[in-house]
């Protein structure tokens, strides 16, 4: 299998998508920050001295997924239809687990918005408590699943 993203001199290239139909494709991402009980309280009870983590991390997401090809040099800039994001606490953890799903009609998928959204939104959350606990973890930003495009559906 060769690599879309080199020519055949091996250069660095951005794939031509104009012969791609337009499909409507969505992608789910997510990924988990483990904490202390001392942050996660902090957050819980939103007594941080930076604001709301929580609805500052969905909107680092978001951003972040409408920045994916400012970010990553071989992504197209996109007209995105829907960005959601959701945020579940795992007490058992404890932490977060940020789930963002991306959507739109076009010629290109939308698997690295919503990976790059998780990621930021999950780096958002470090950043804001980082003064209470340097130790936080993140972990398994993975794509959950994707459907449209060529390549078809795939579900983790």
């Amino acid at each position: 299998m060769s690599l879309t993203h080199l020519d055949e001199n091996d250069r660095p290239k951005m794939v031509d998508v104009s012969d791609k139909n337009d499909t409507t494709r969505v992608a789910i991402a997510s990924g988990t920050i483990e904490m202390s009980q001392e942050a996660f309280n902090a957050i819980v009870s939103e007594k941080t001295k930076k604001g709301p983590v929580l609805q500052t991390a969905v909107i680092a997401a978001i951003m972040g997924v409408k920045k994916t090809s400012e970010l990553i040099p071989m992504c197209h800039p996109l007209l995105l239809s829907g960005i959601n994001c959701d945020v579940e606490q795992l007490d058992s953890l404890p932490g977060f687990k940020l789930i963002v799903t991306t959507k739109l009609k076009g010629q290109t998928g939308v698997e690295m918005e919503a990976l790059t959204g998780v990621s930021l939104g999950l780096l958002t959350i470090y950043d804001m408590v980082k003064a209470i606990d340097k130790g936080m973890i993140i972990r398994n930003v993975q794509l959950e699943n994707k459907s449209g495009g060529k390549s078809g559906d795939y579900k983790r």
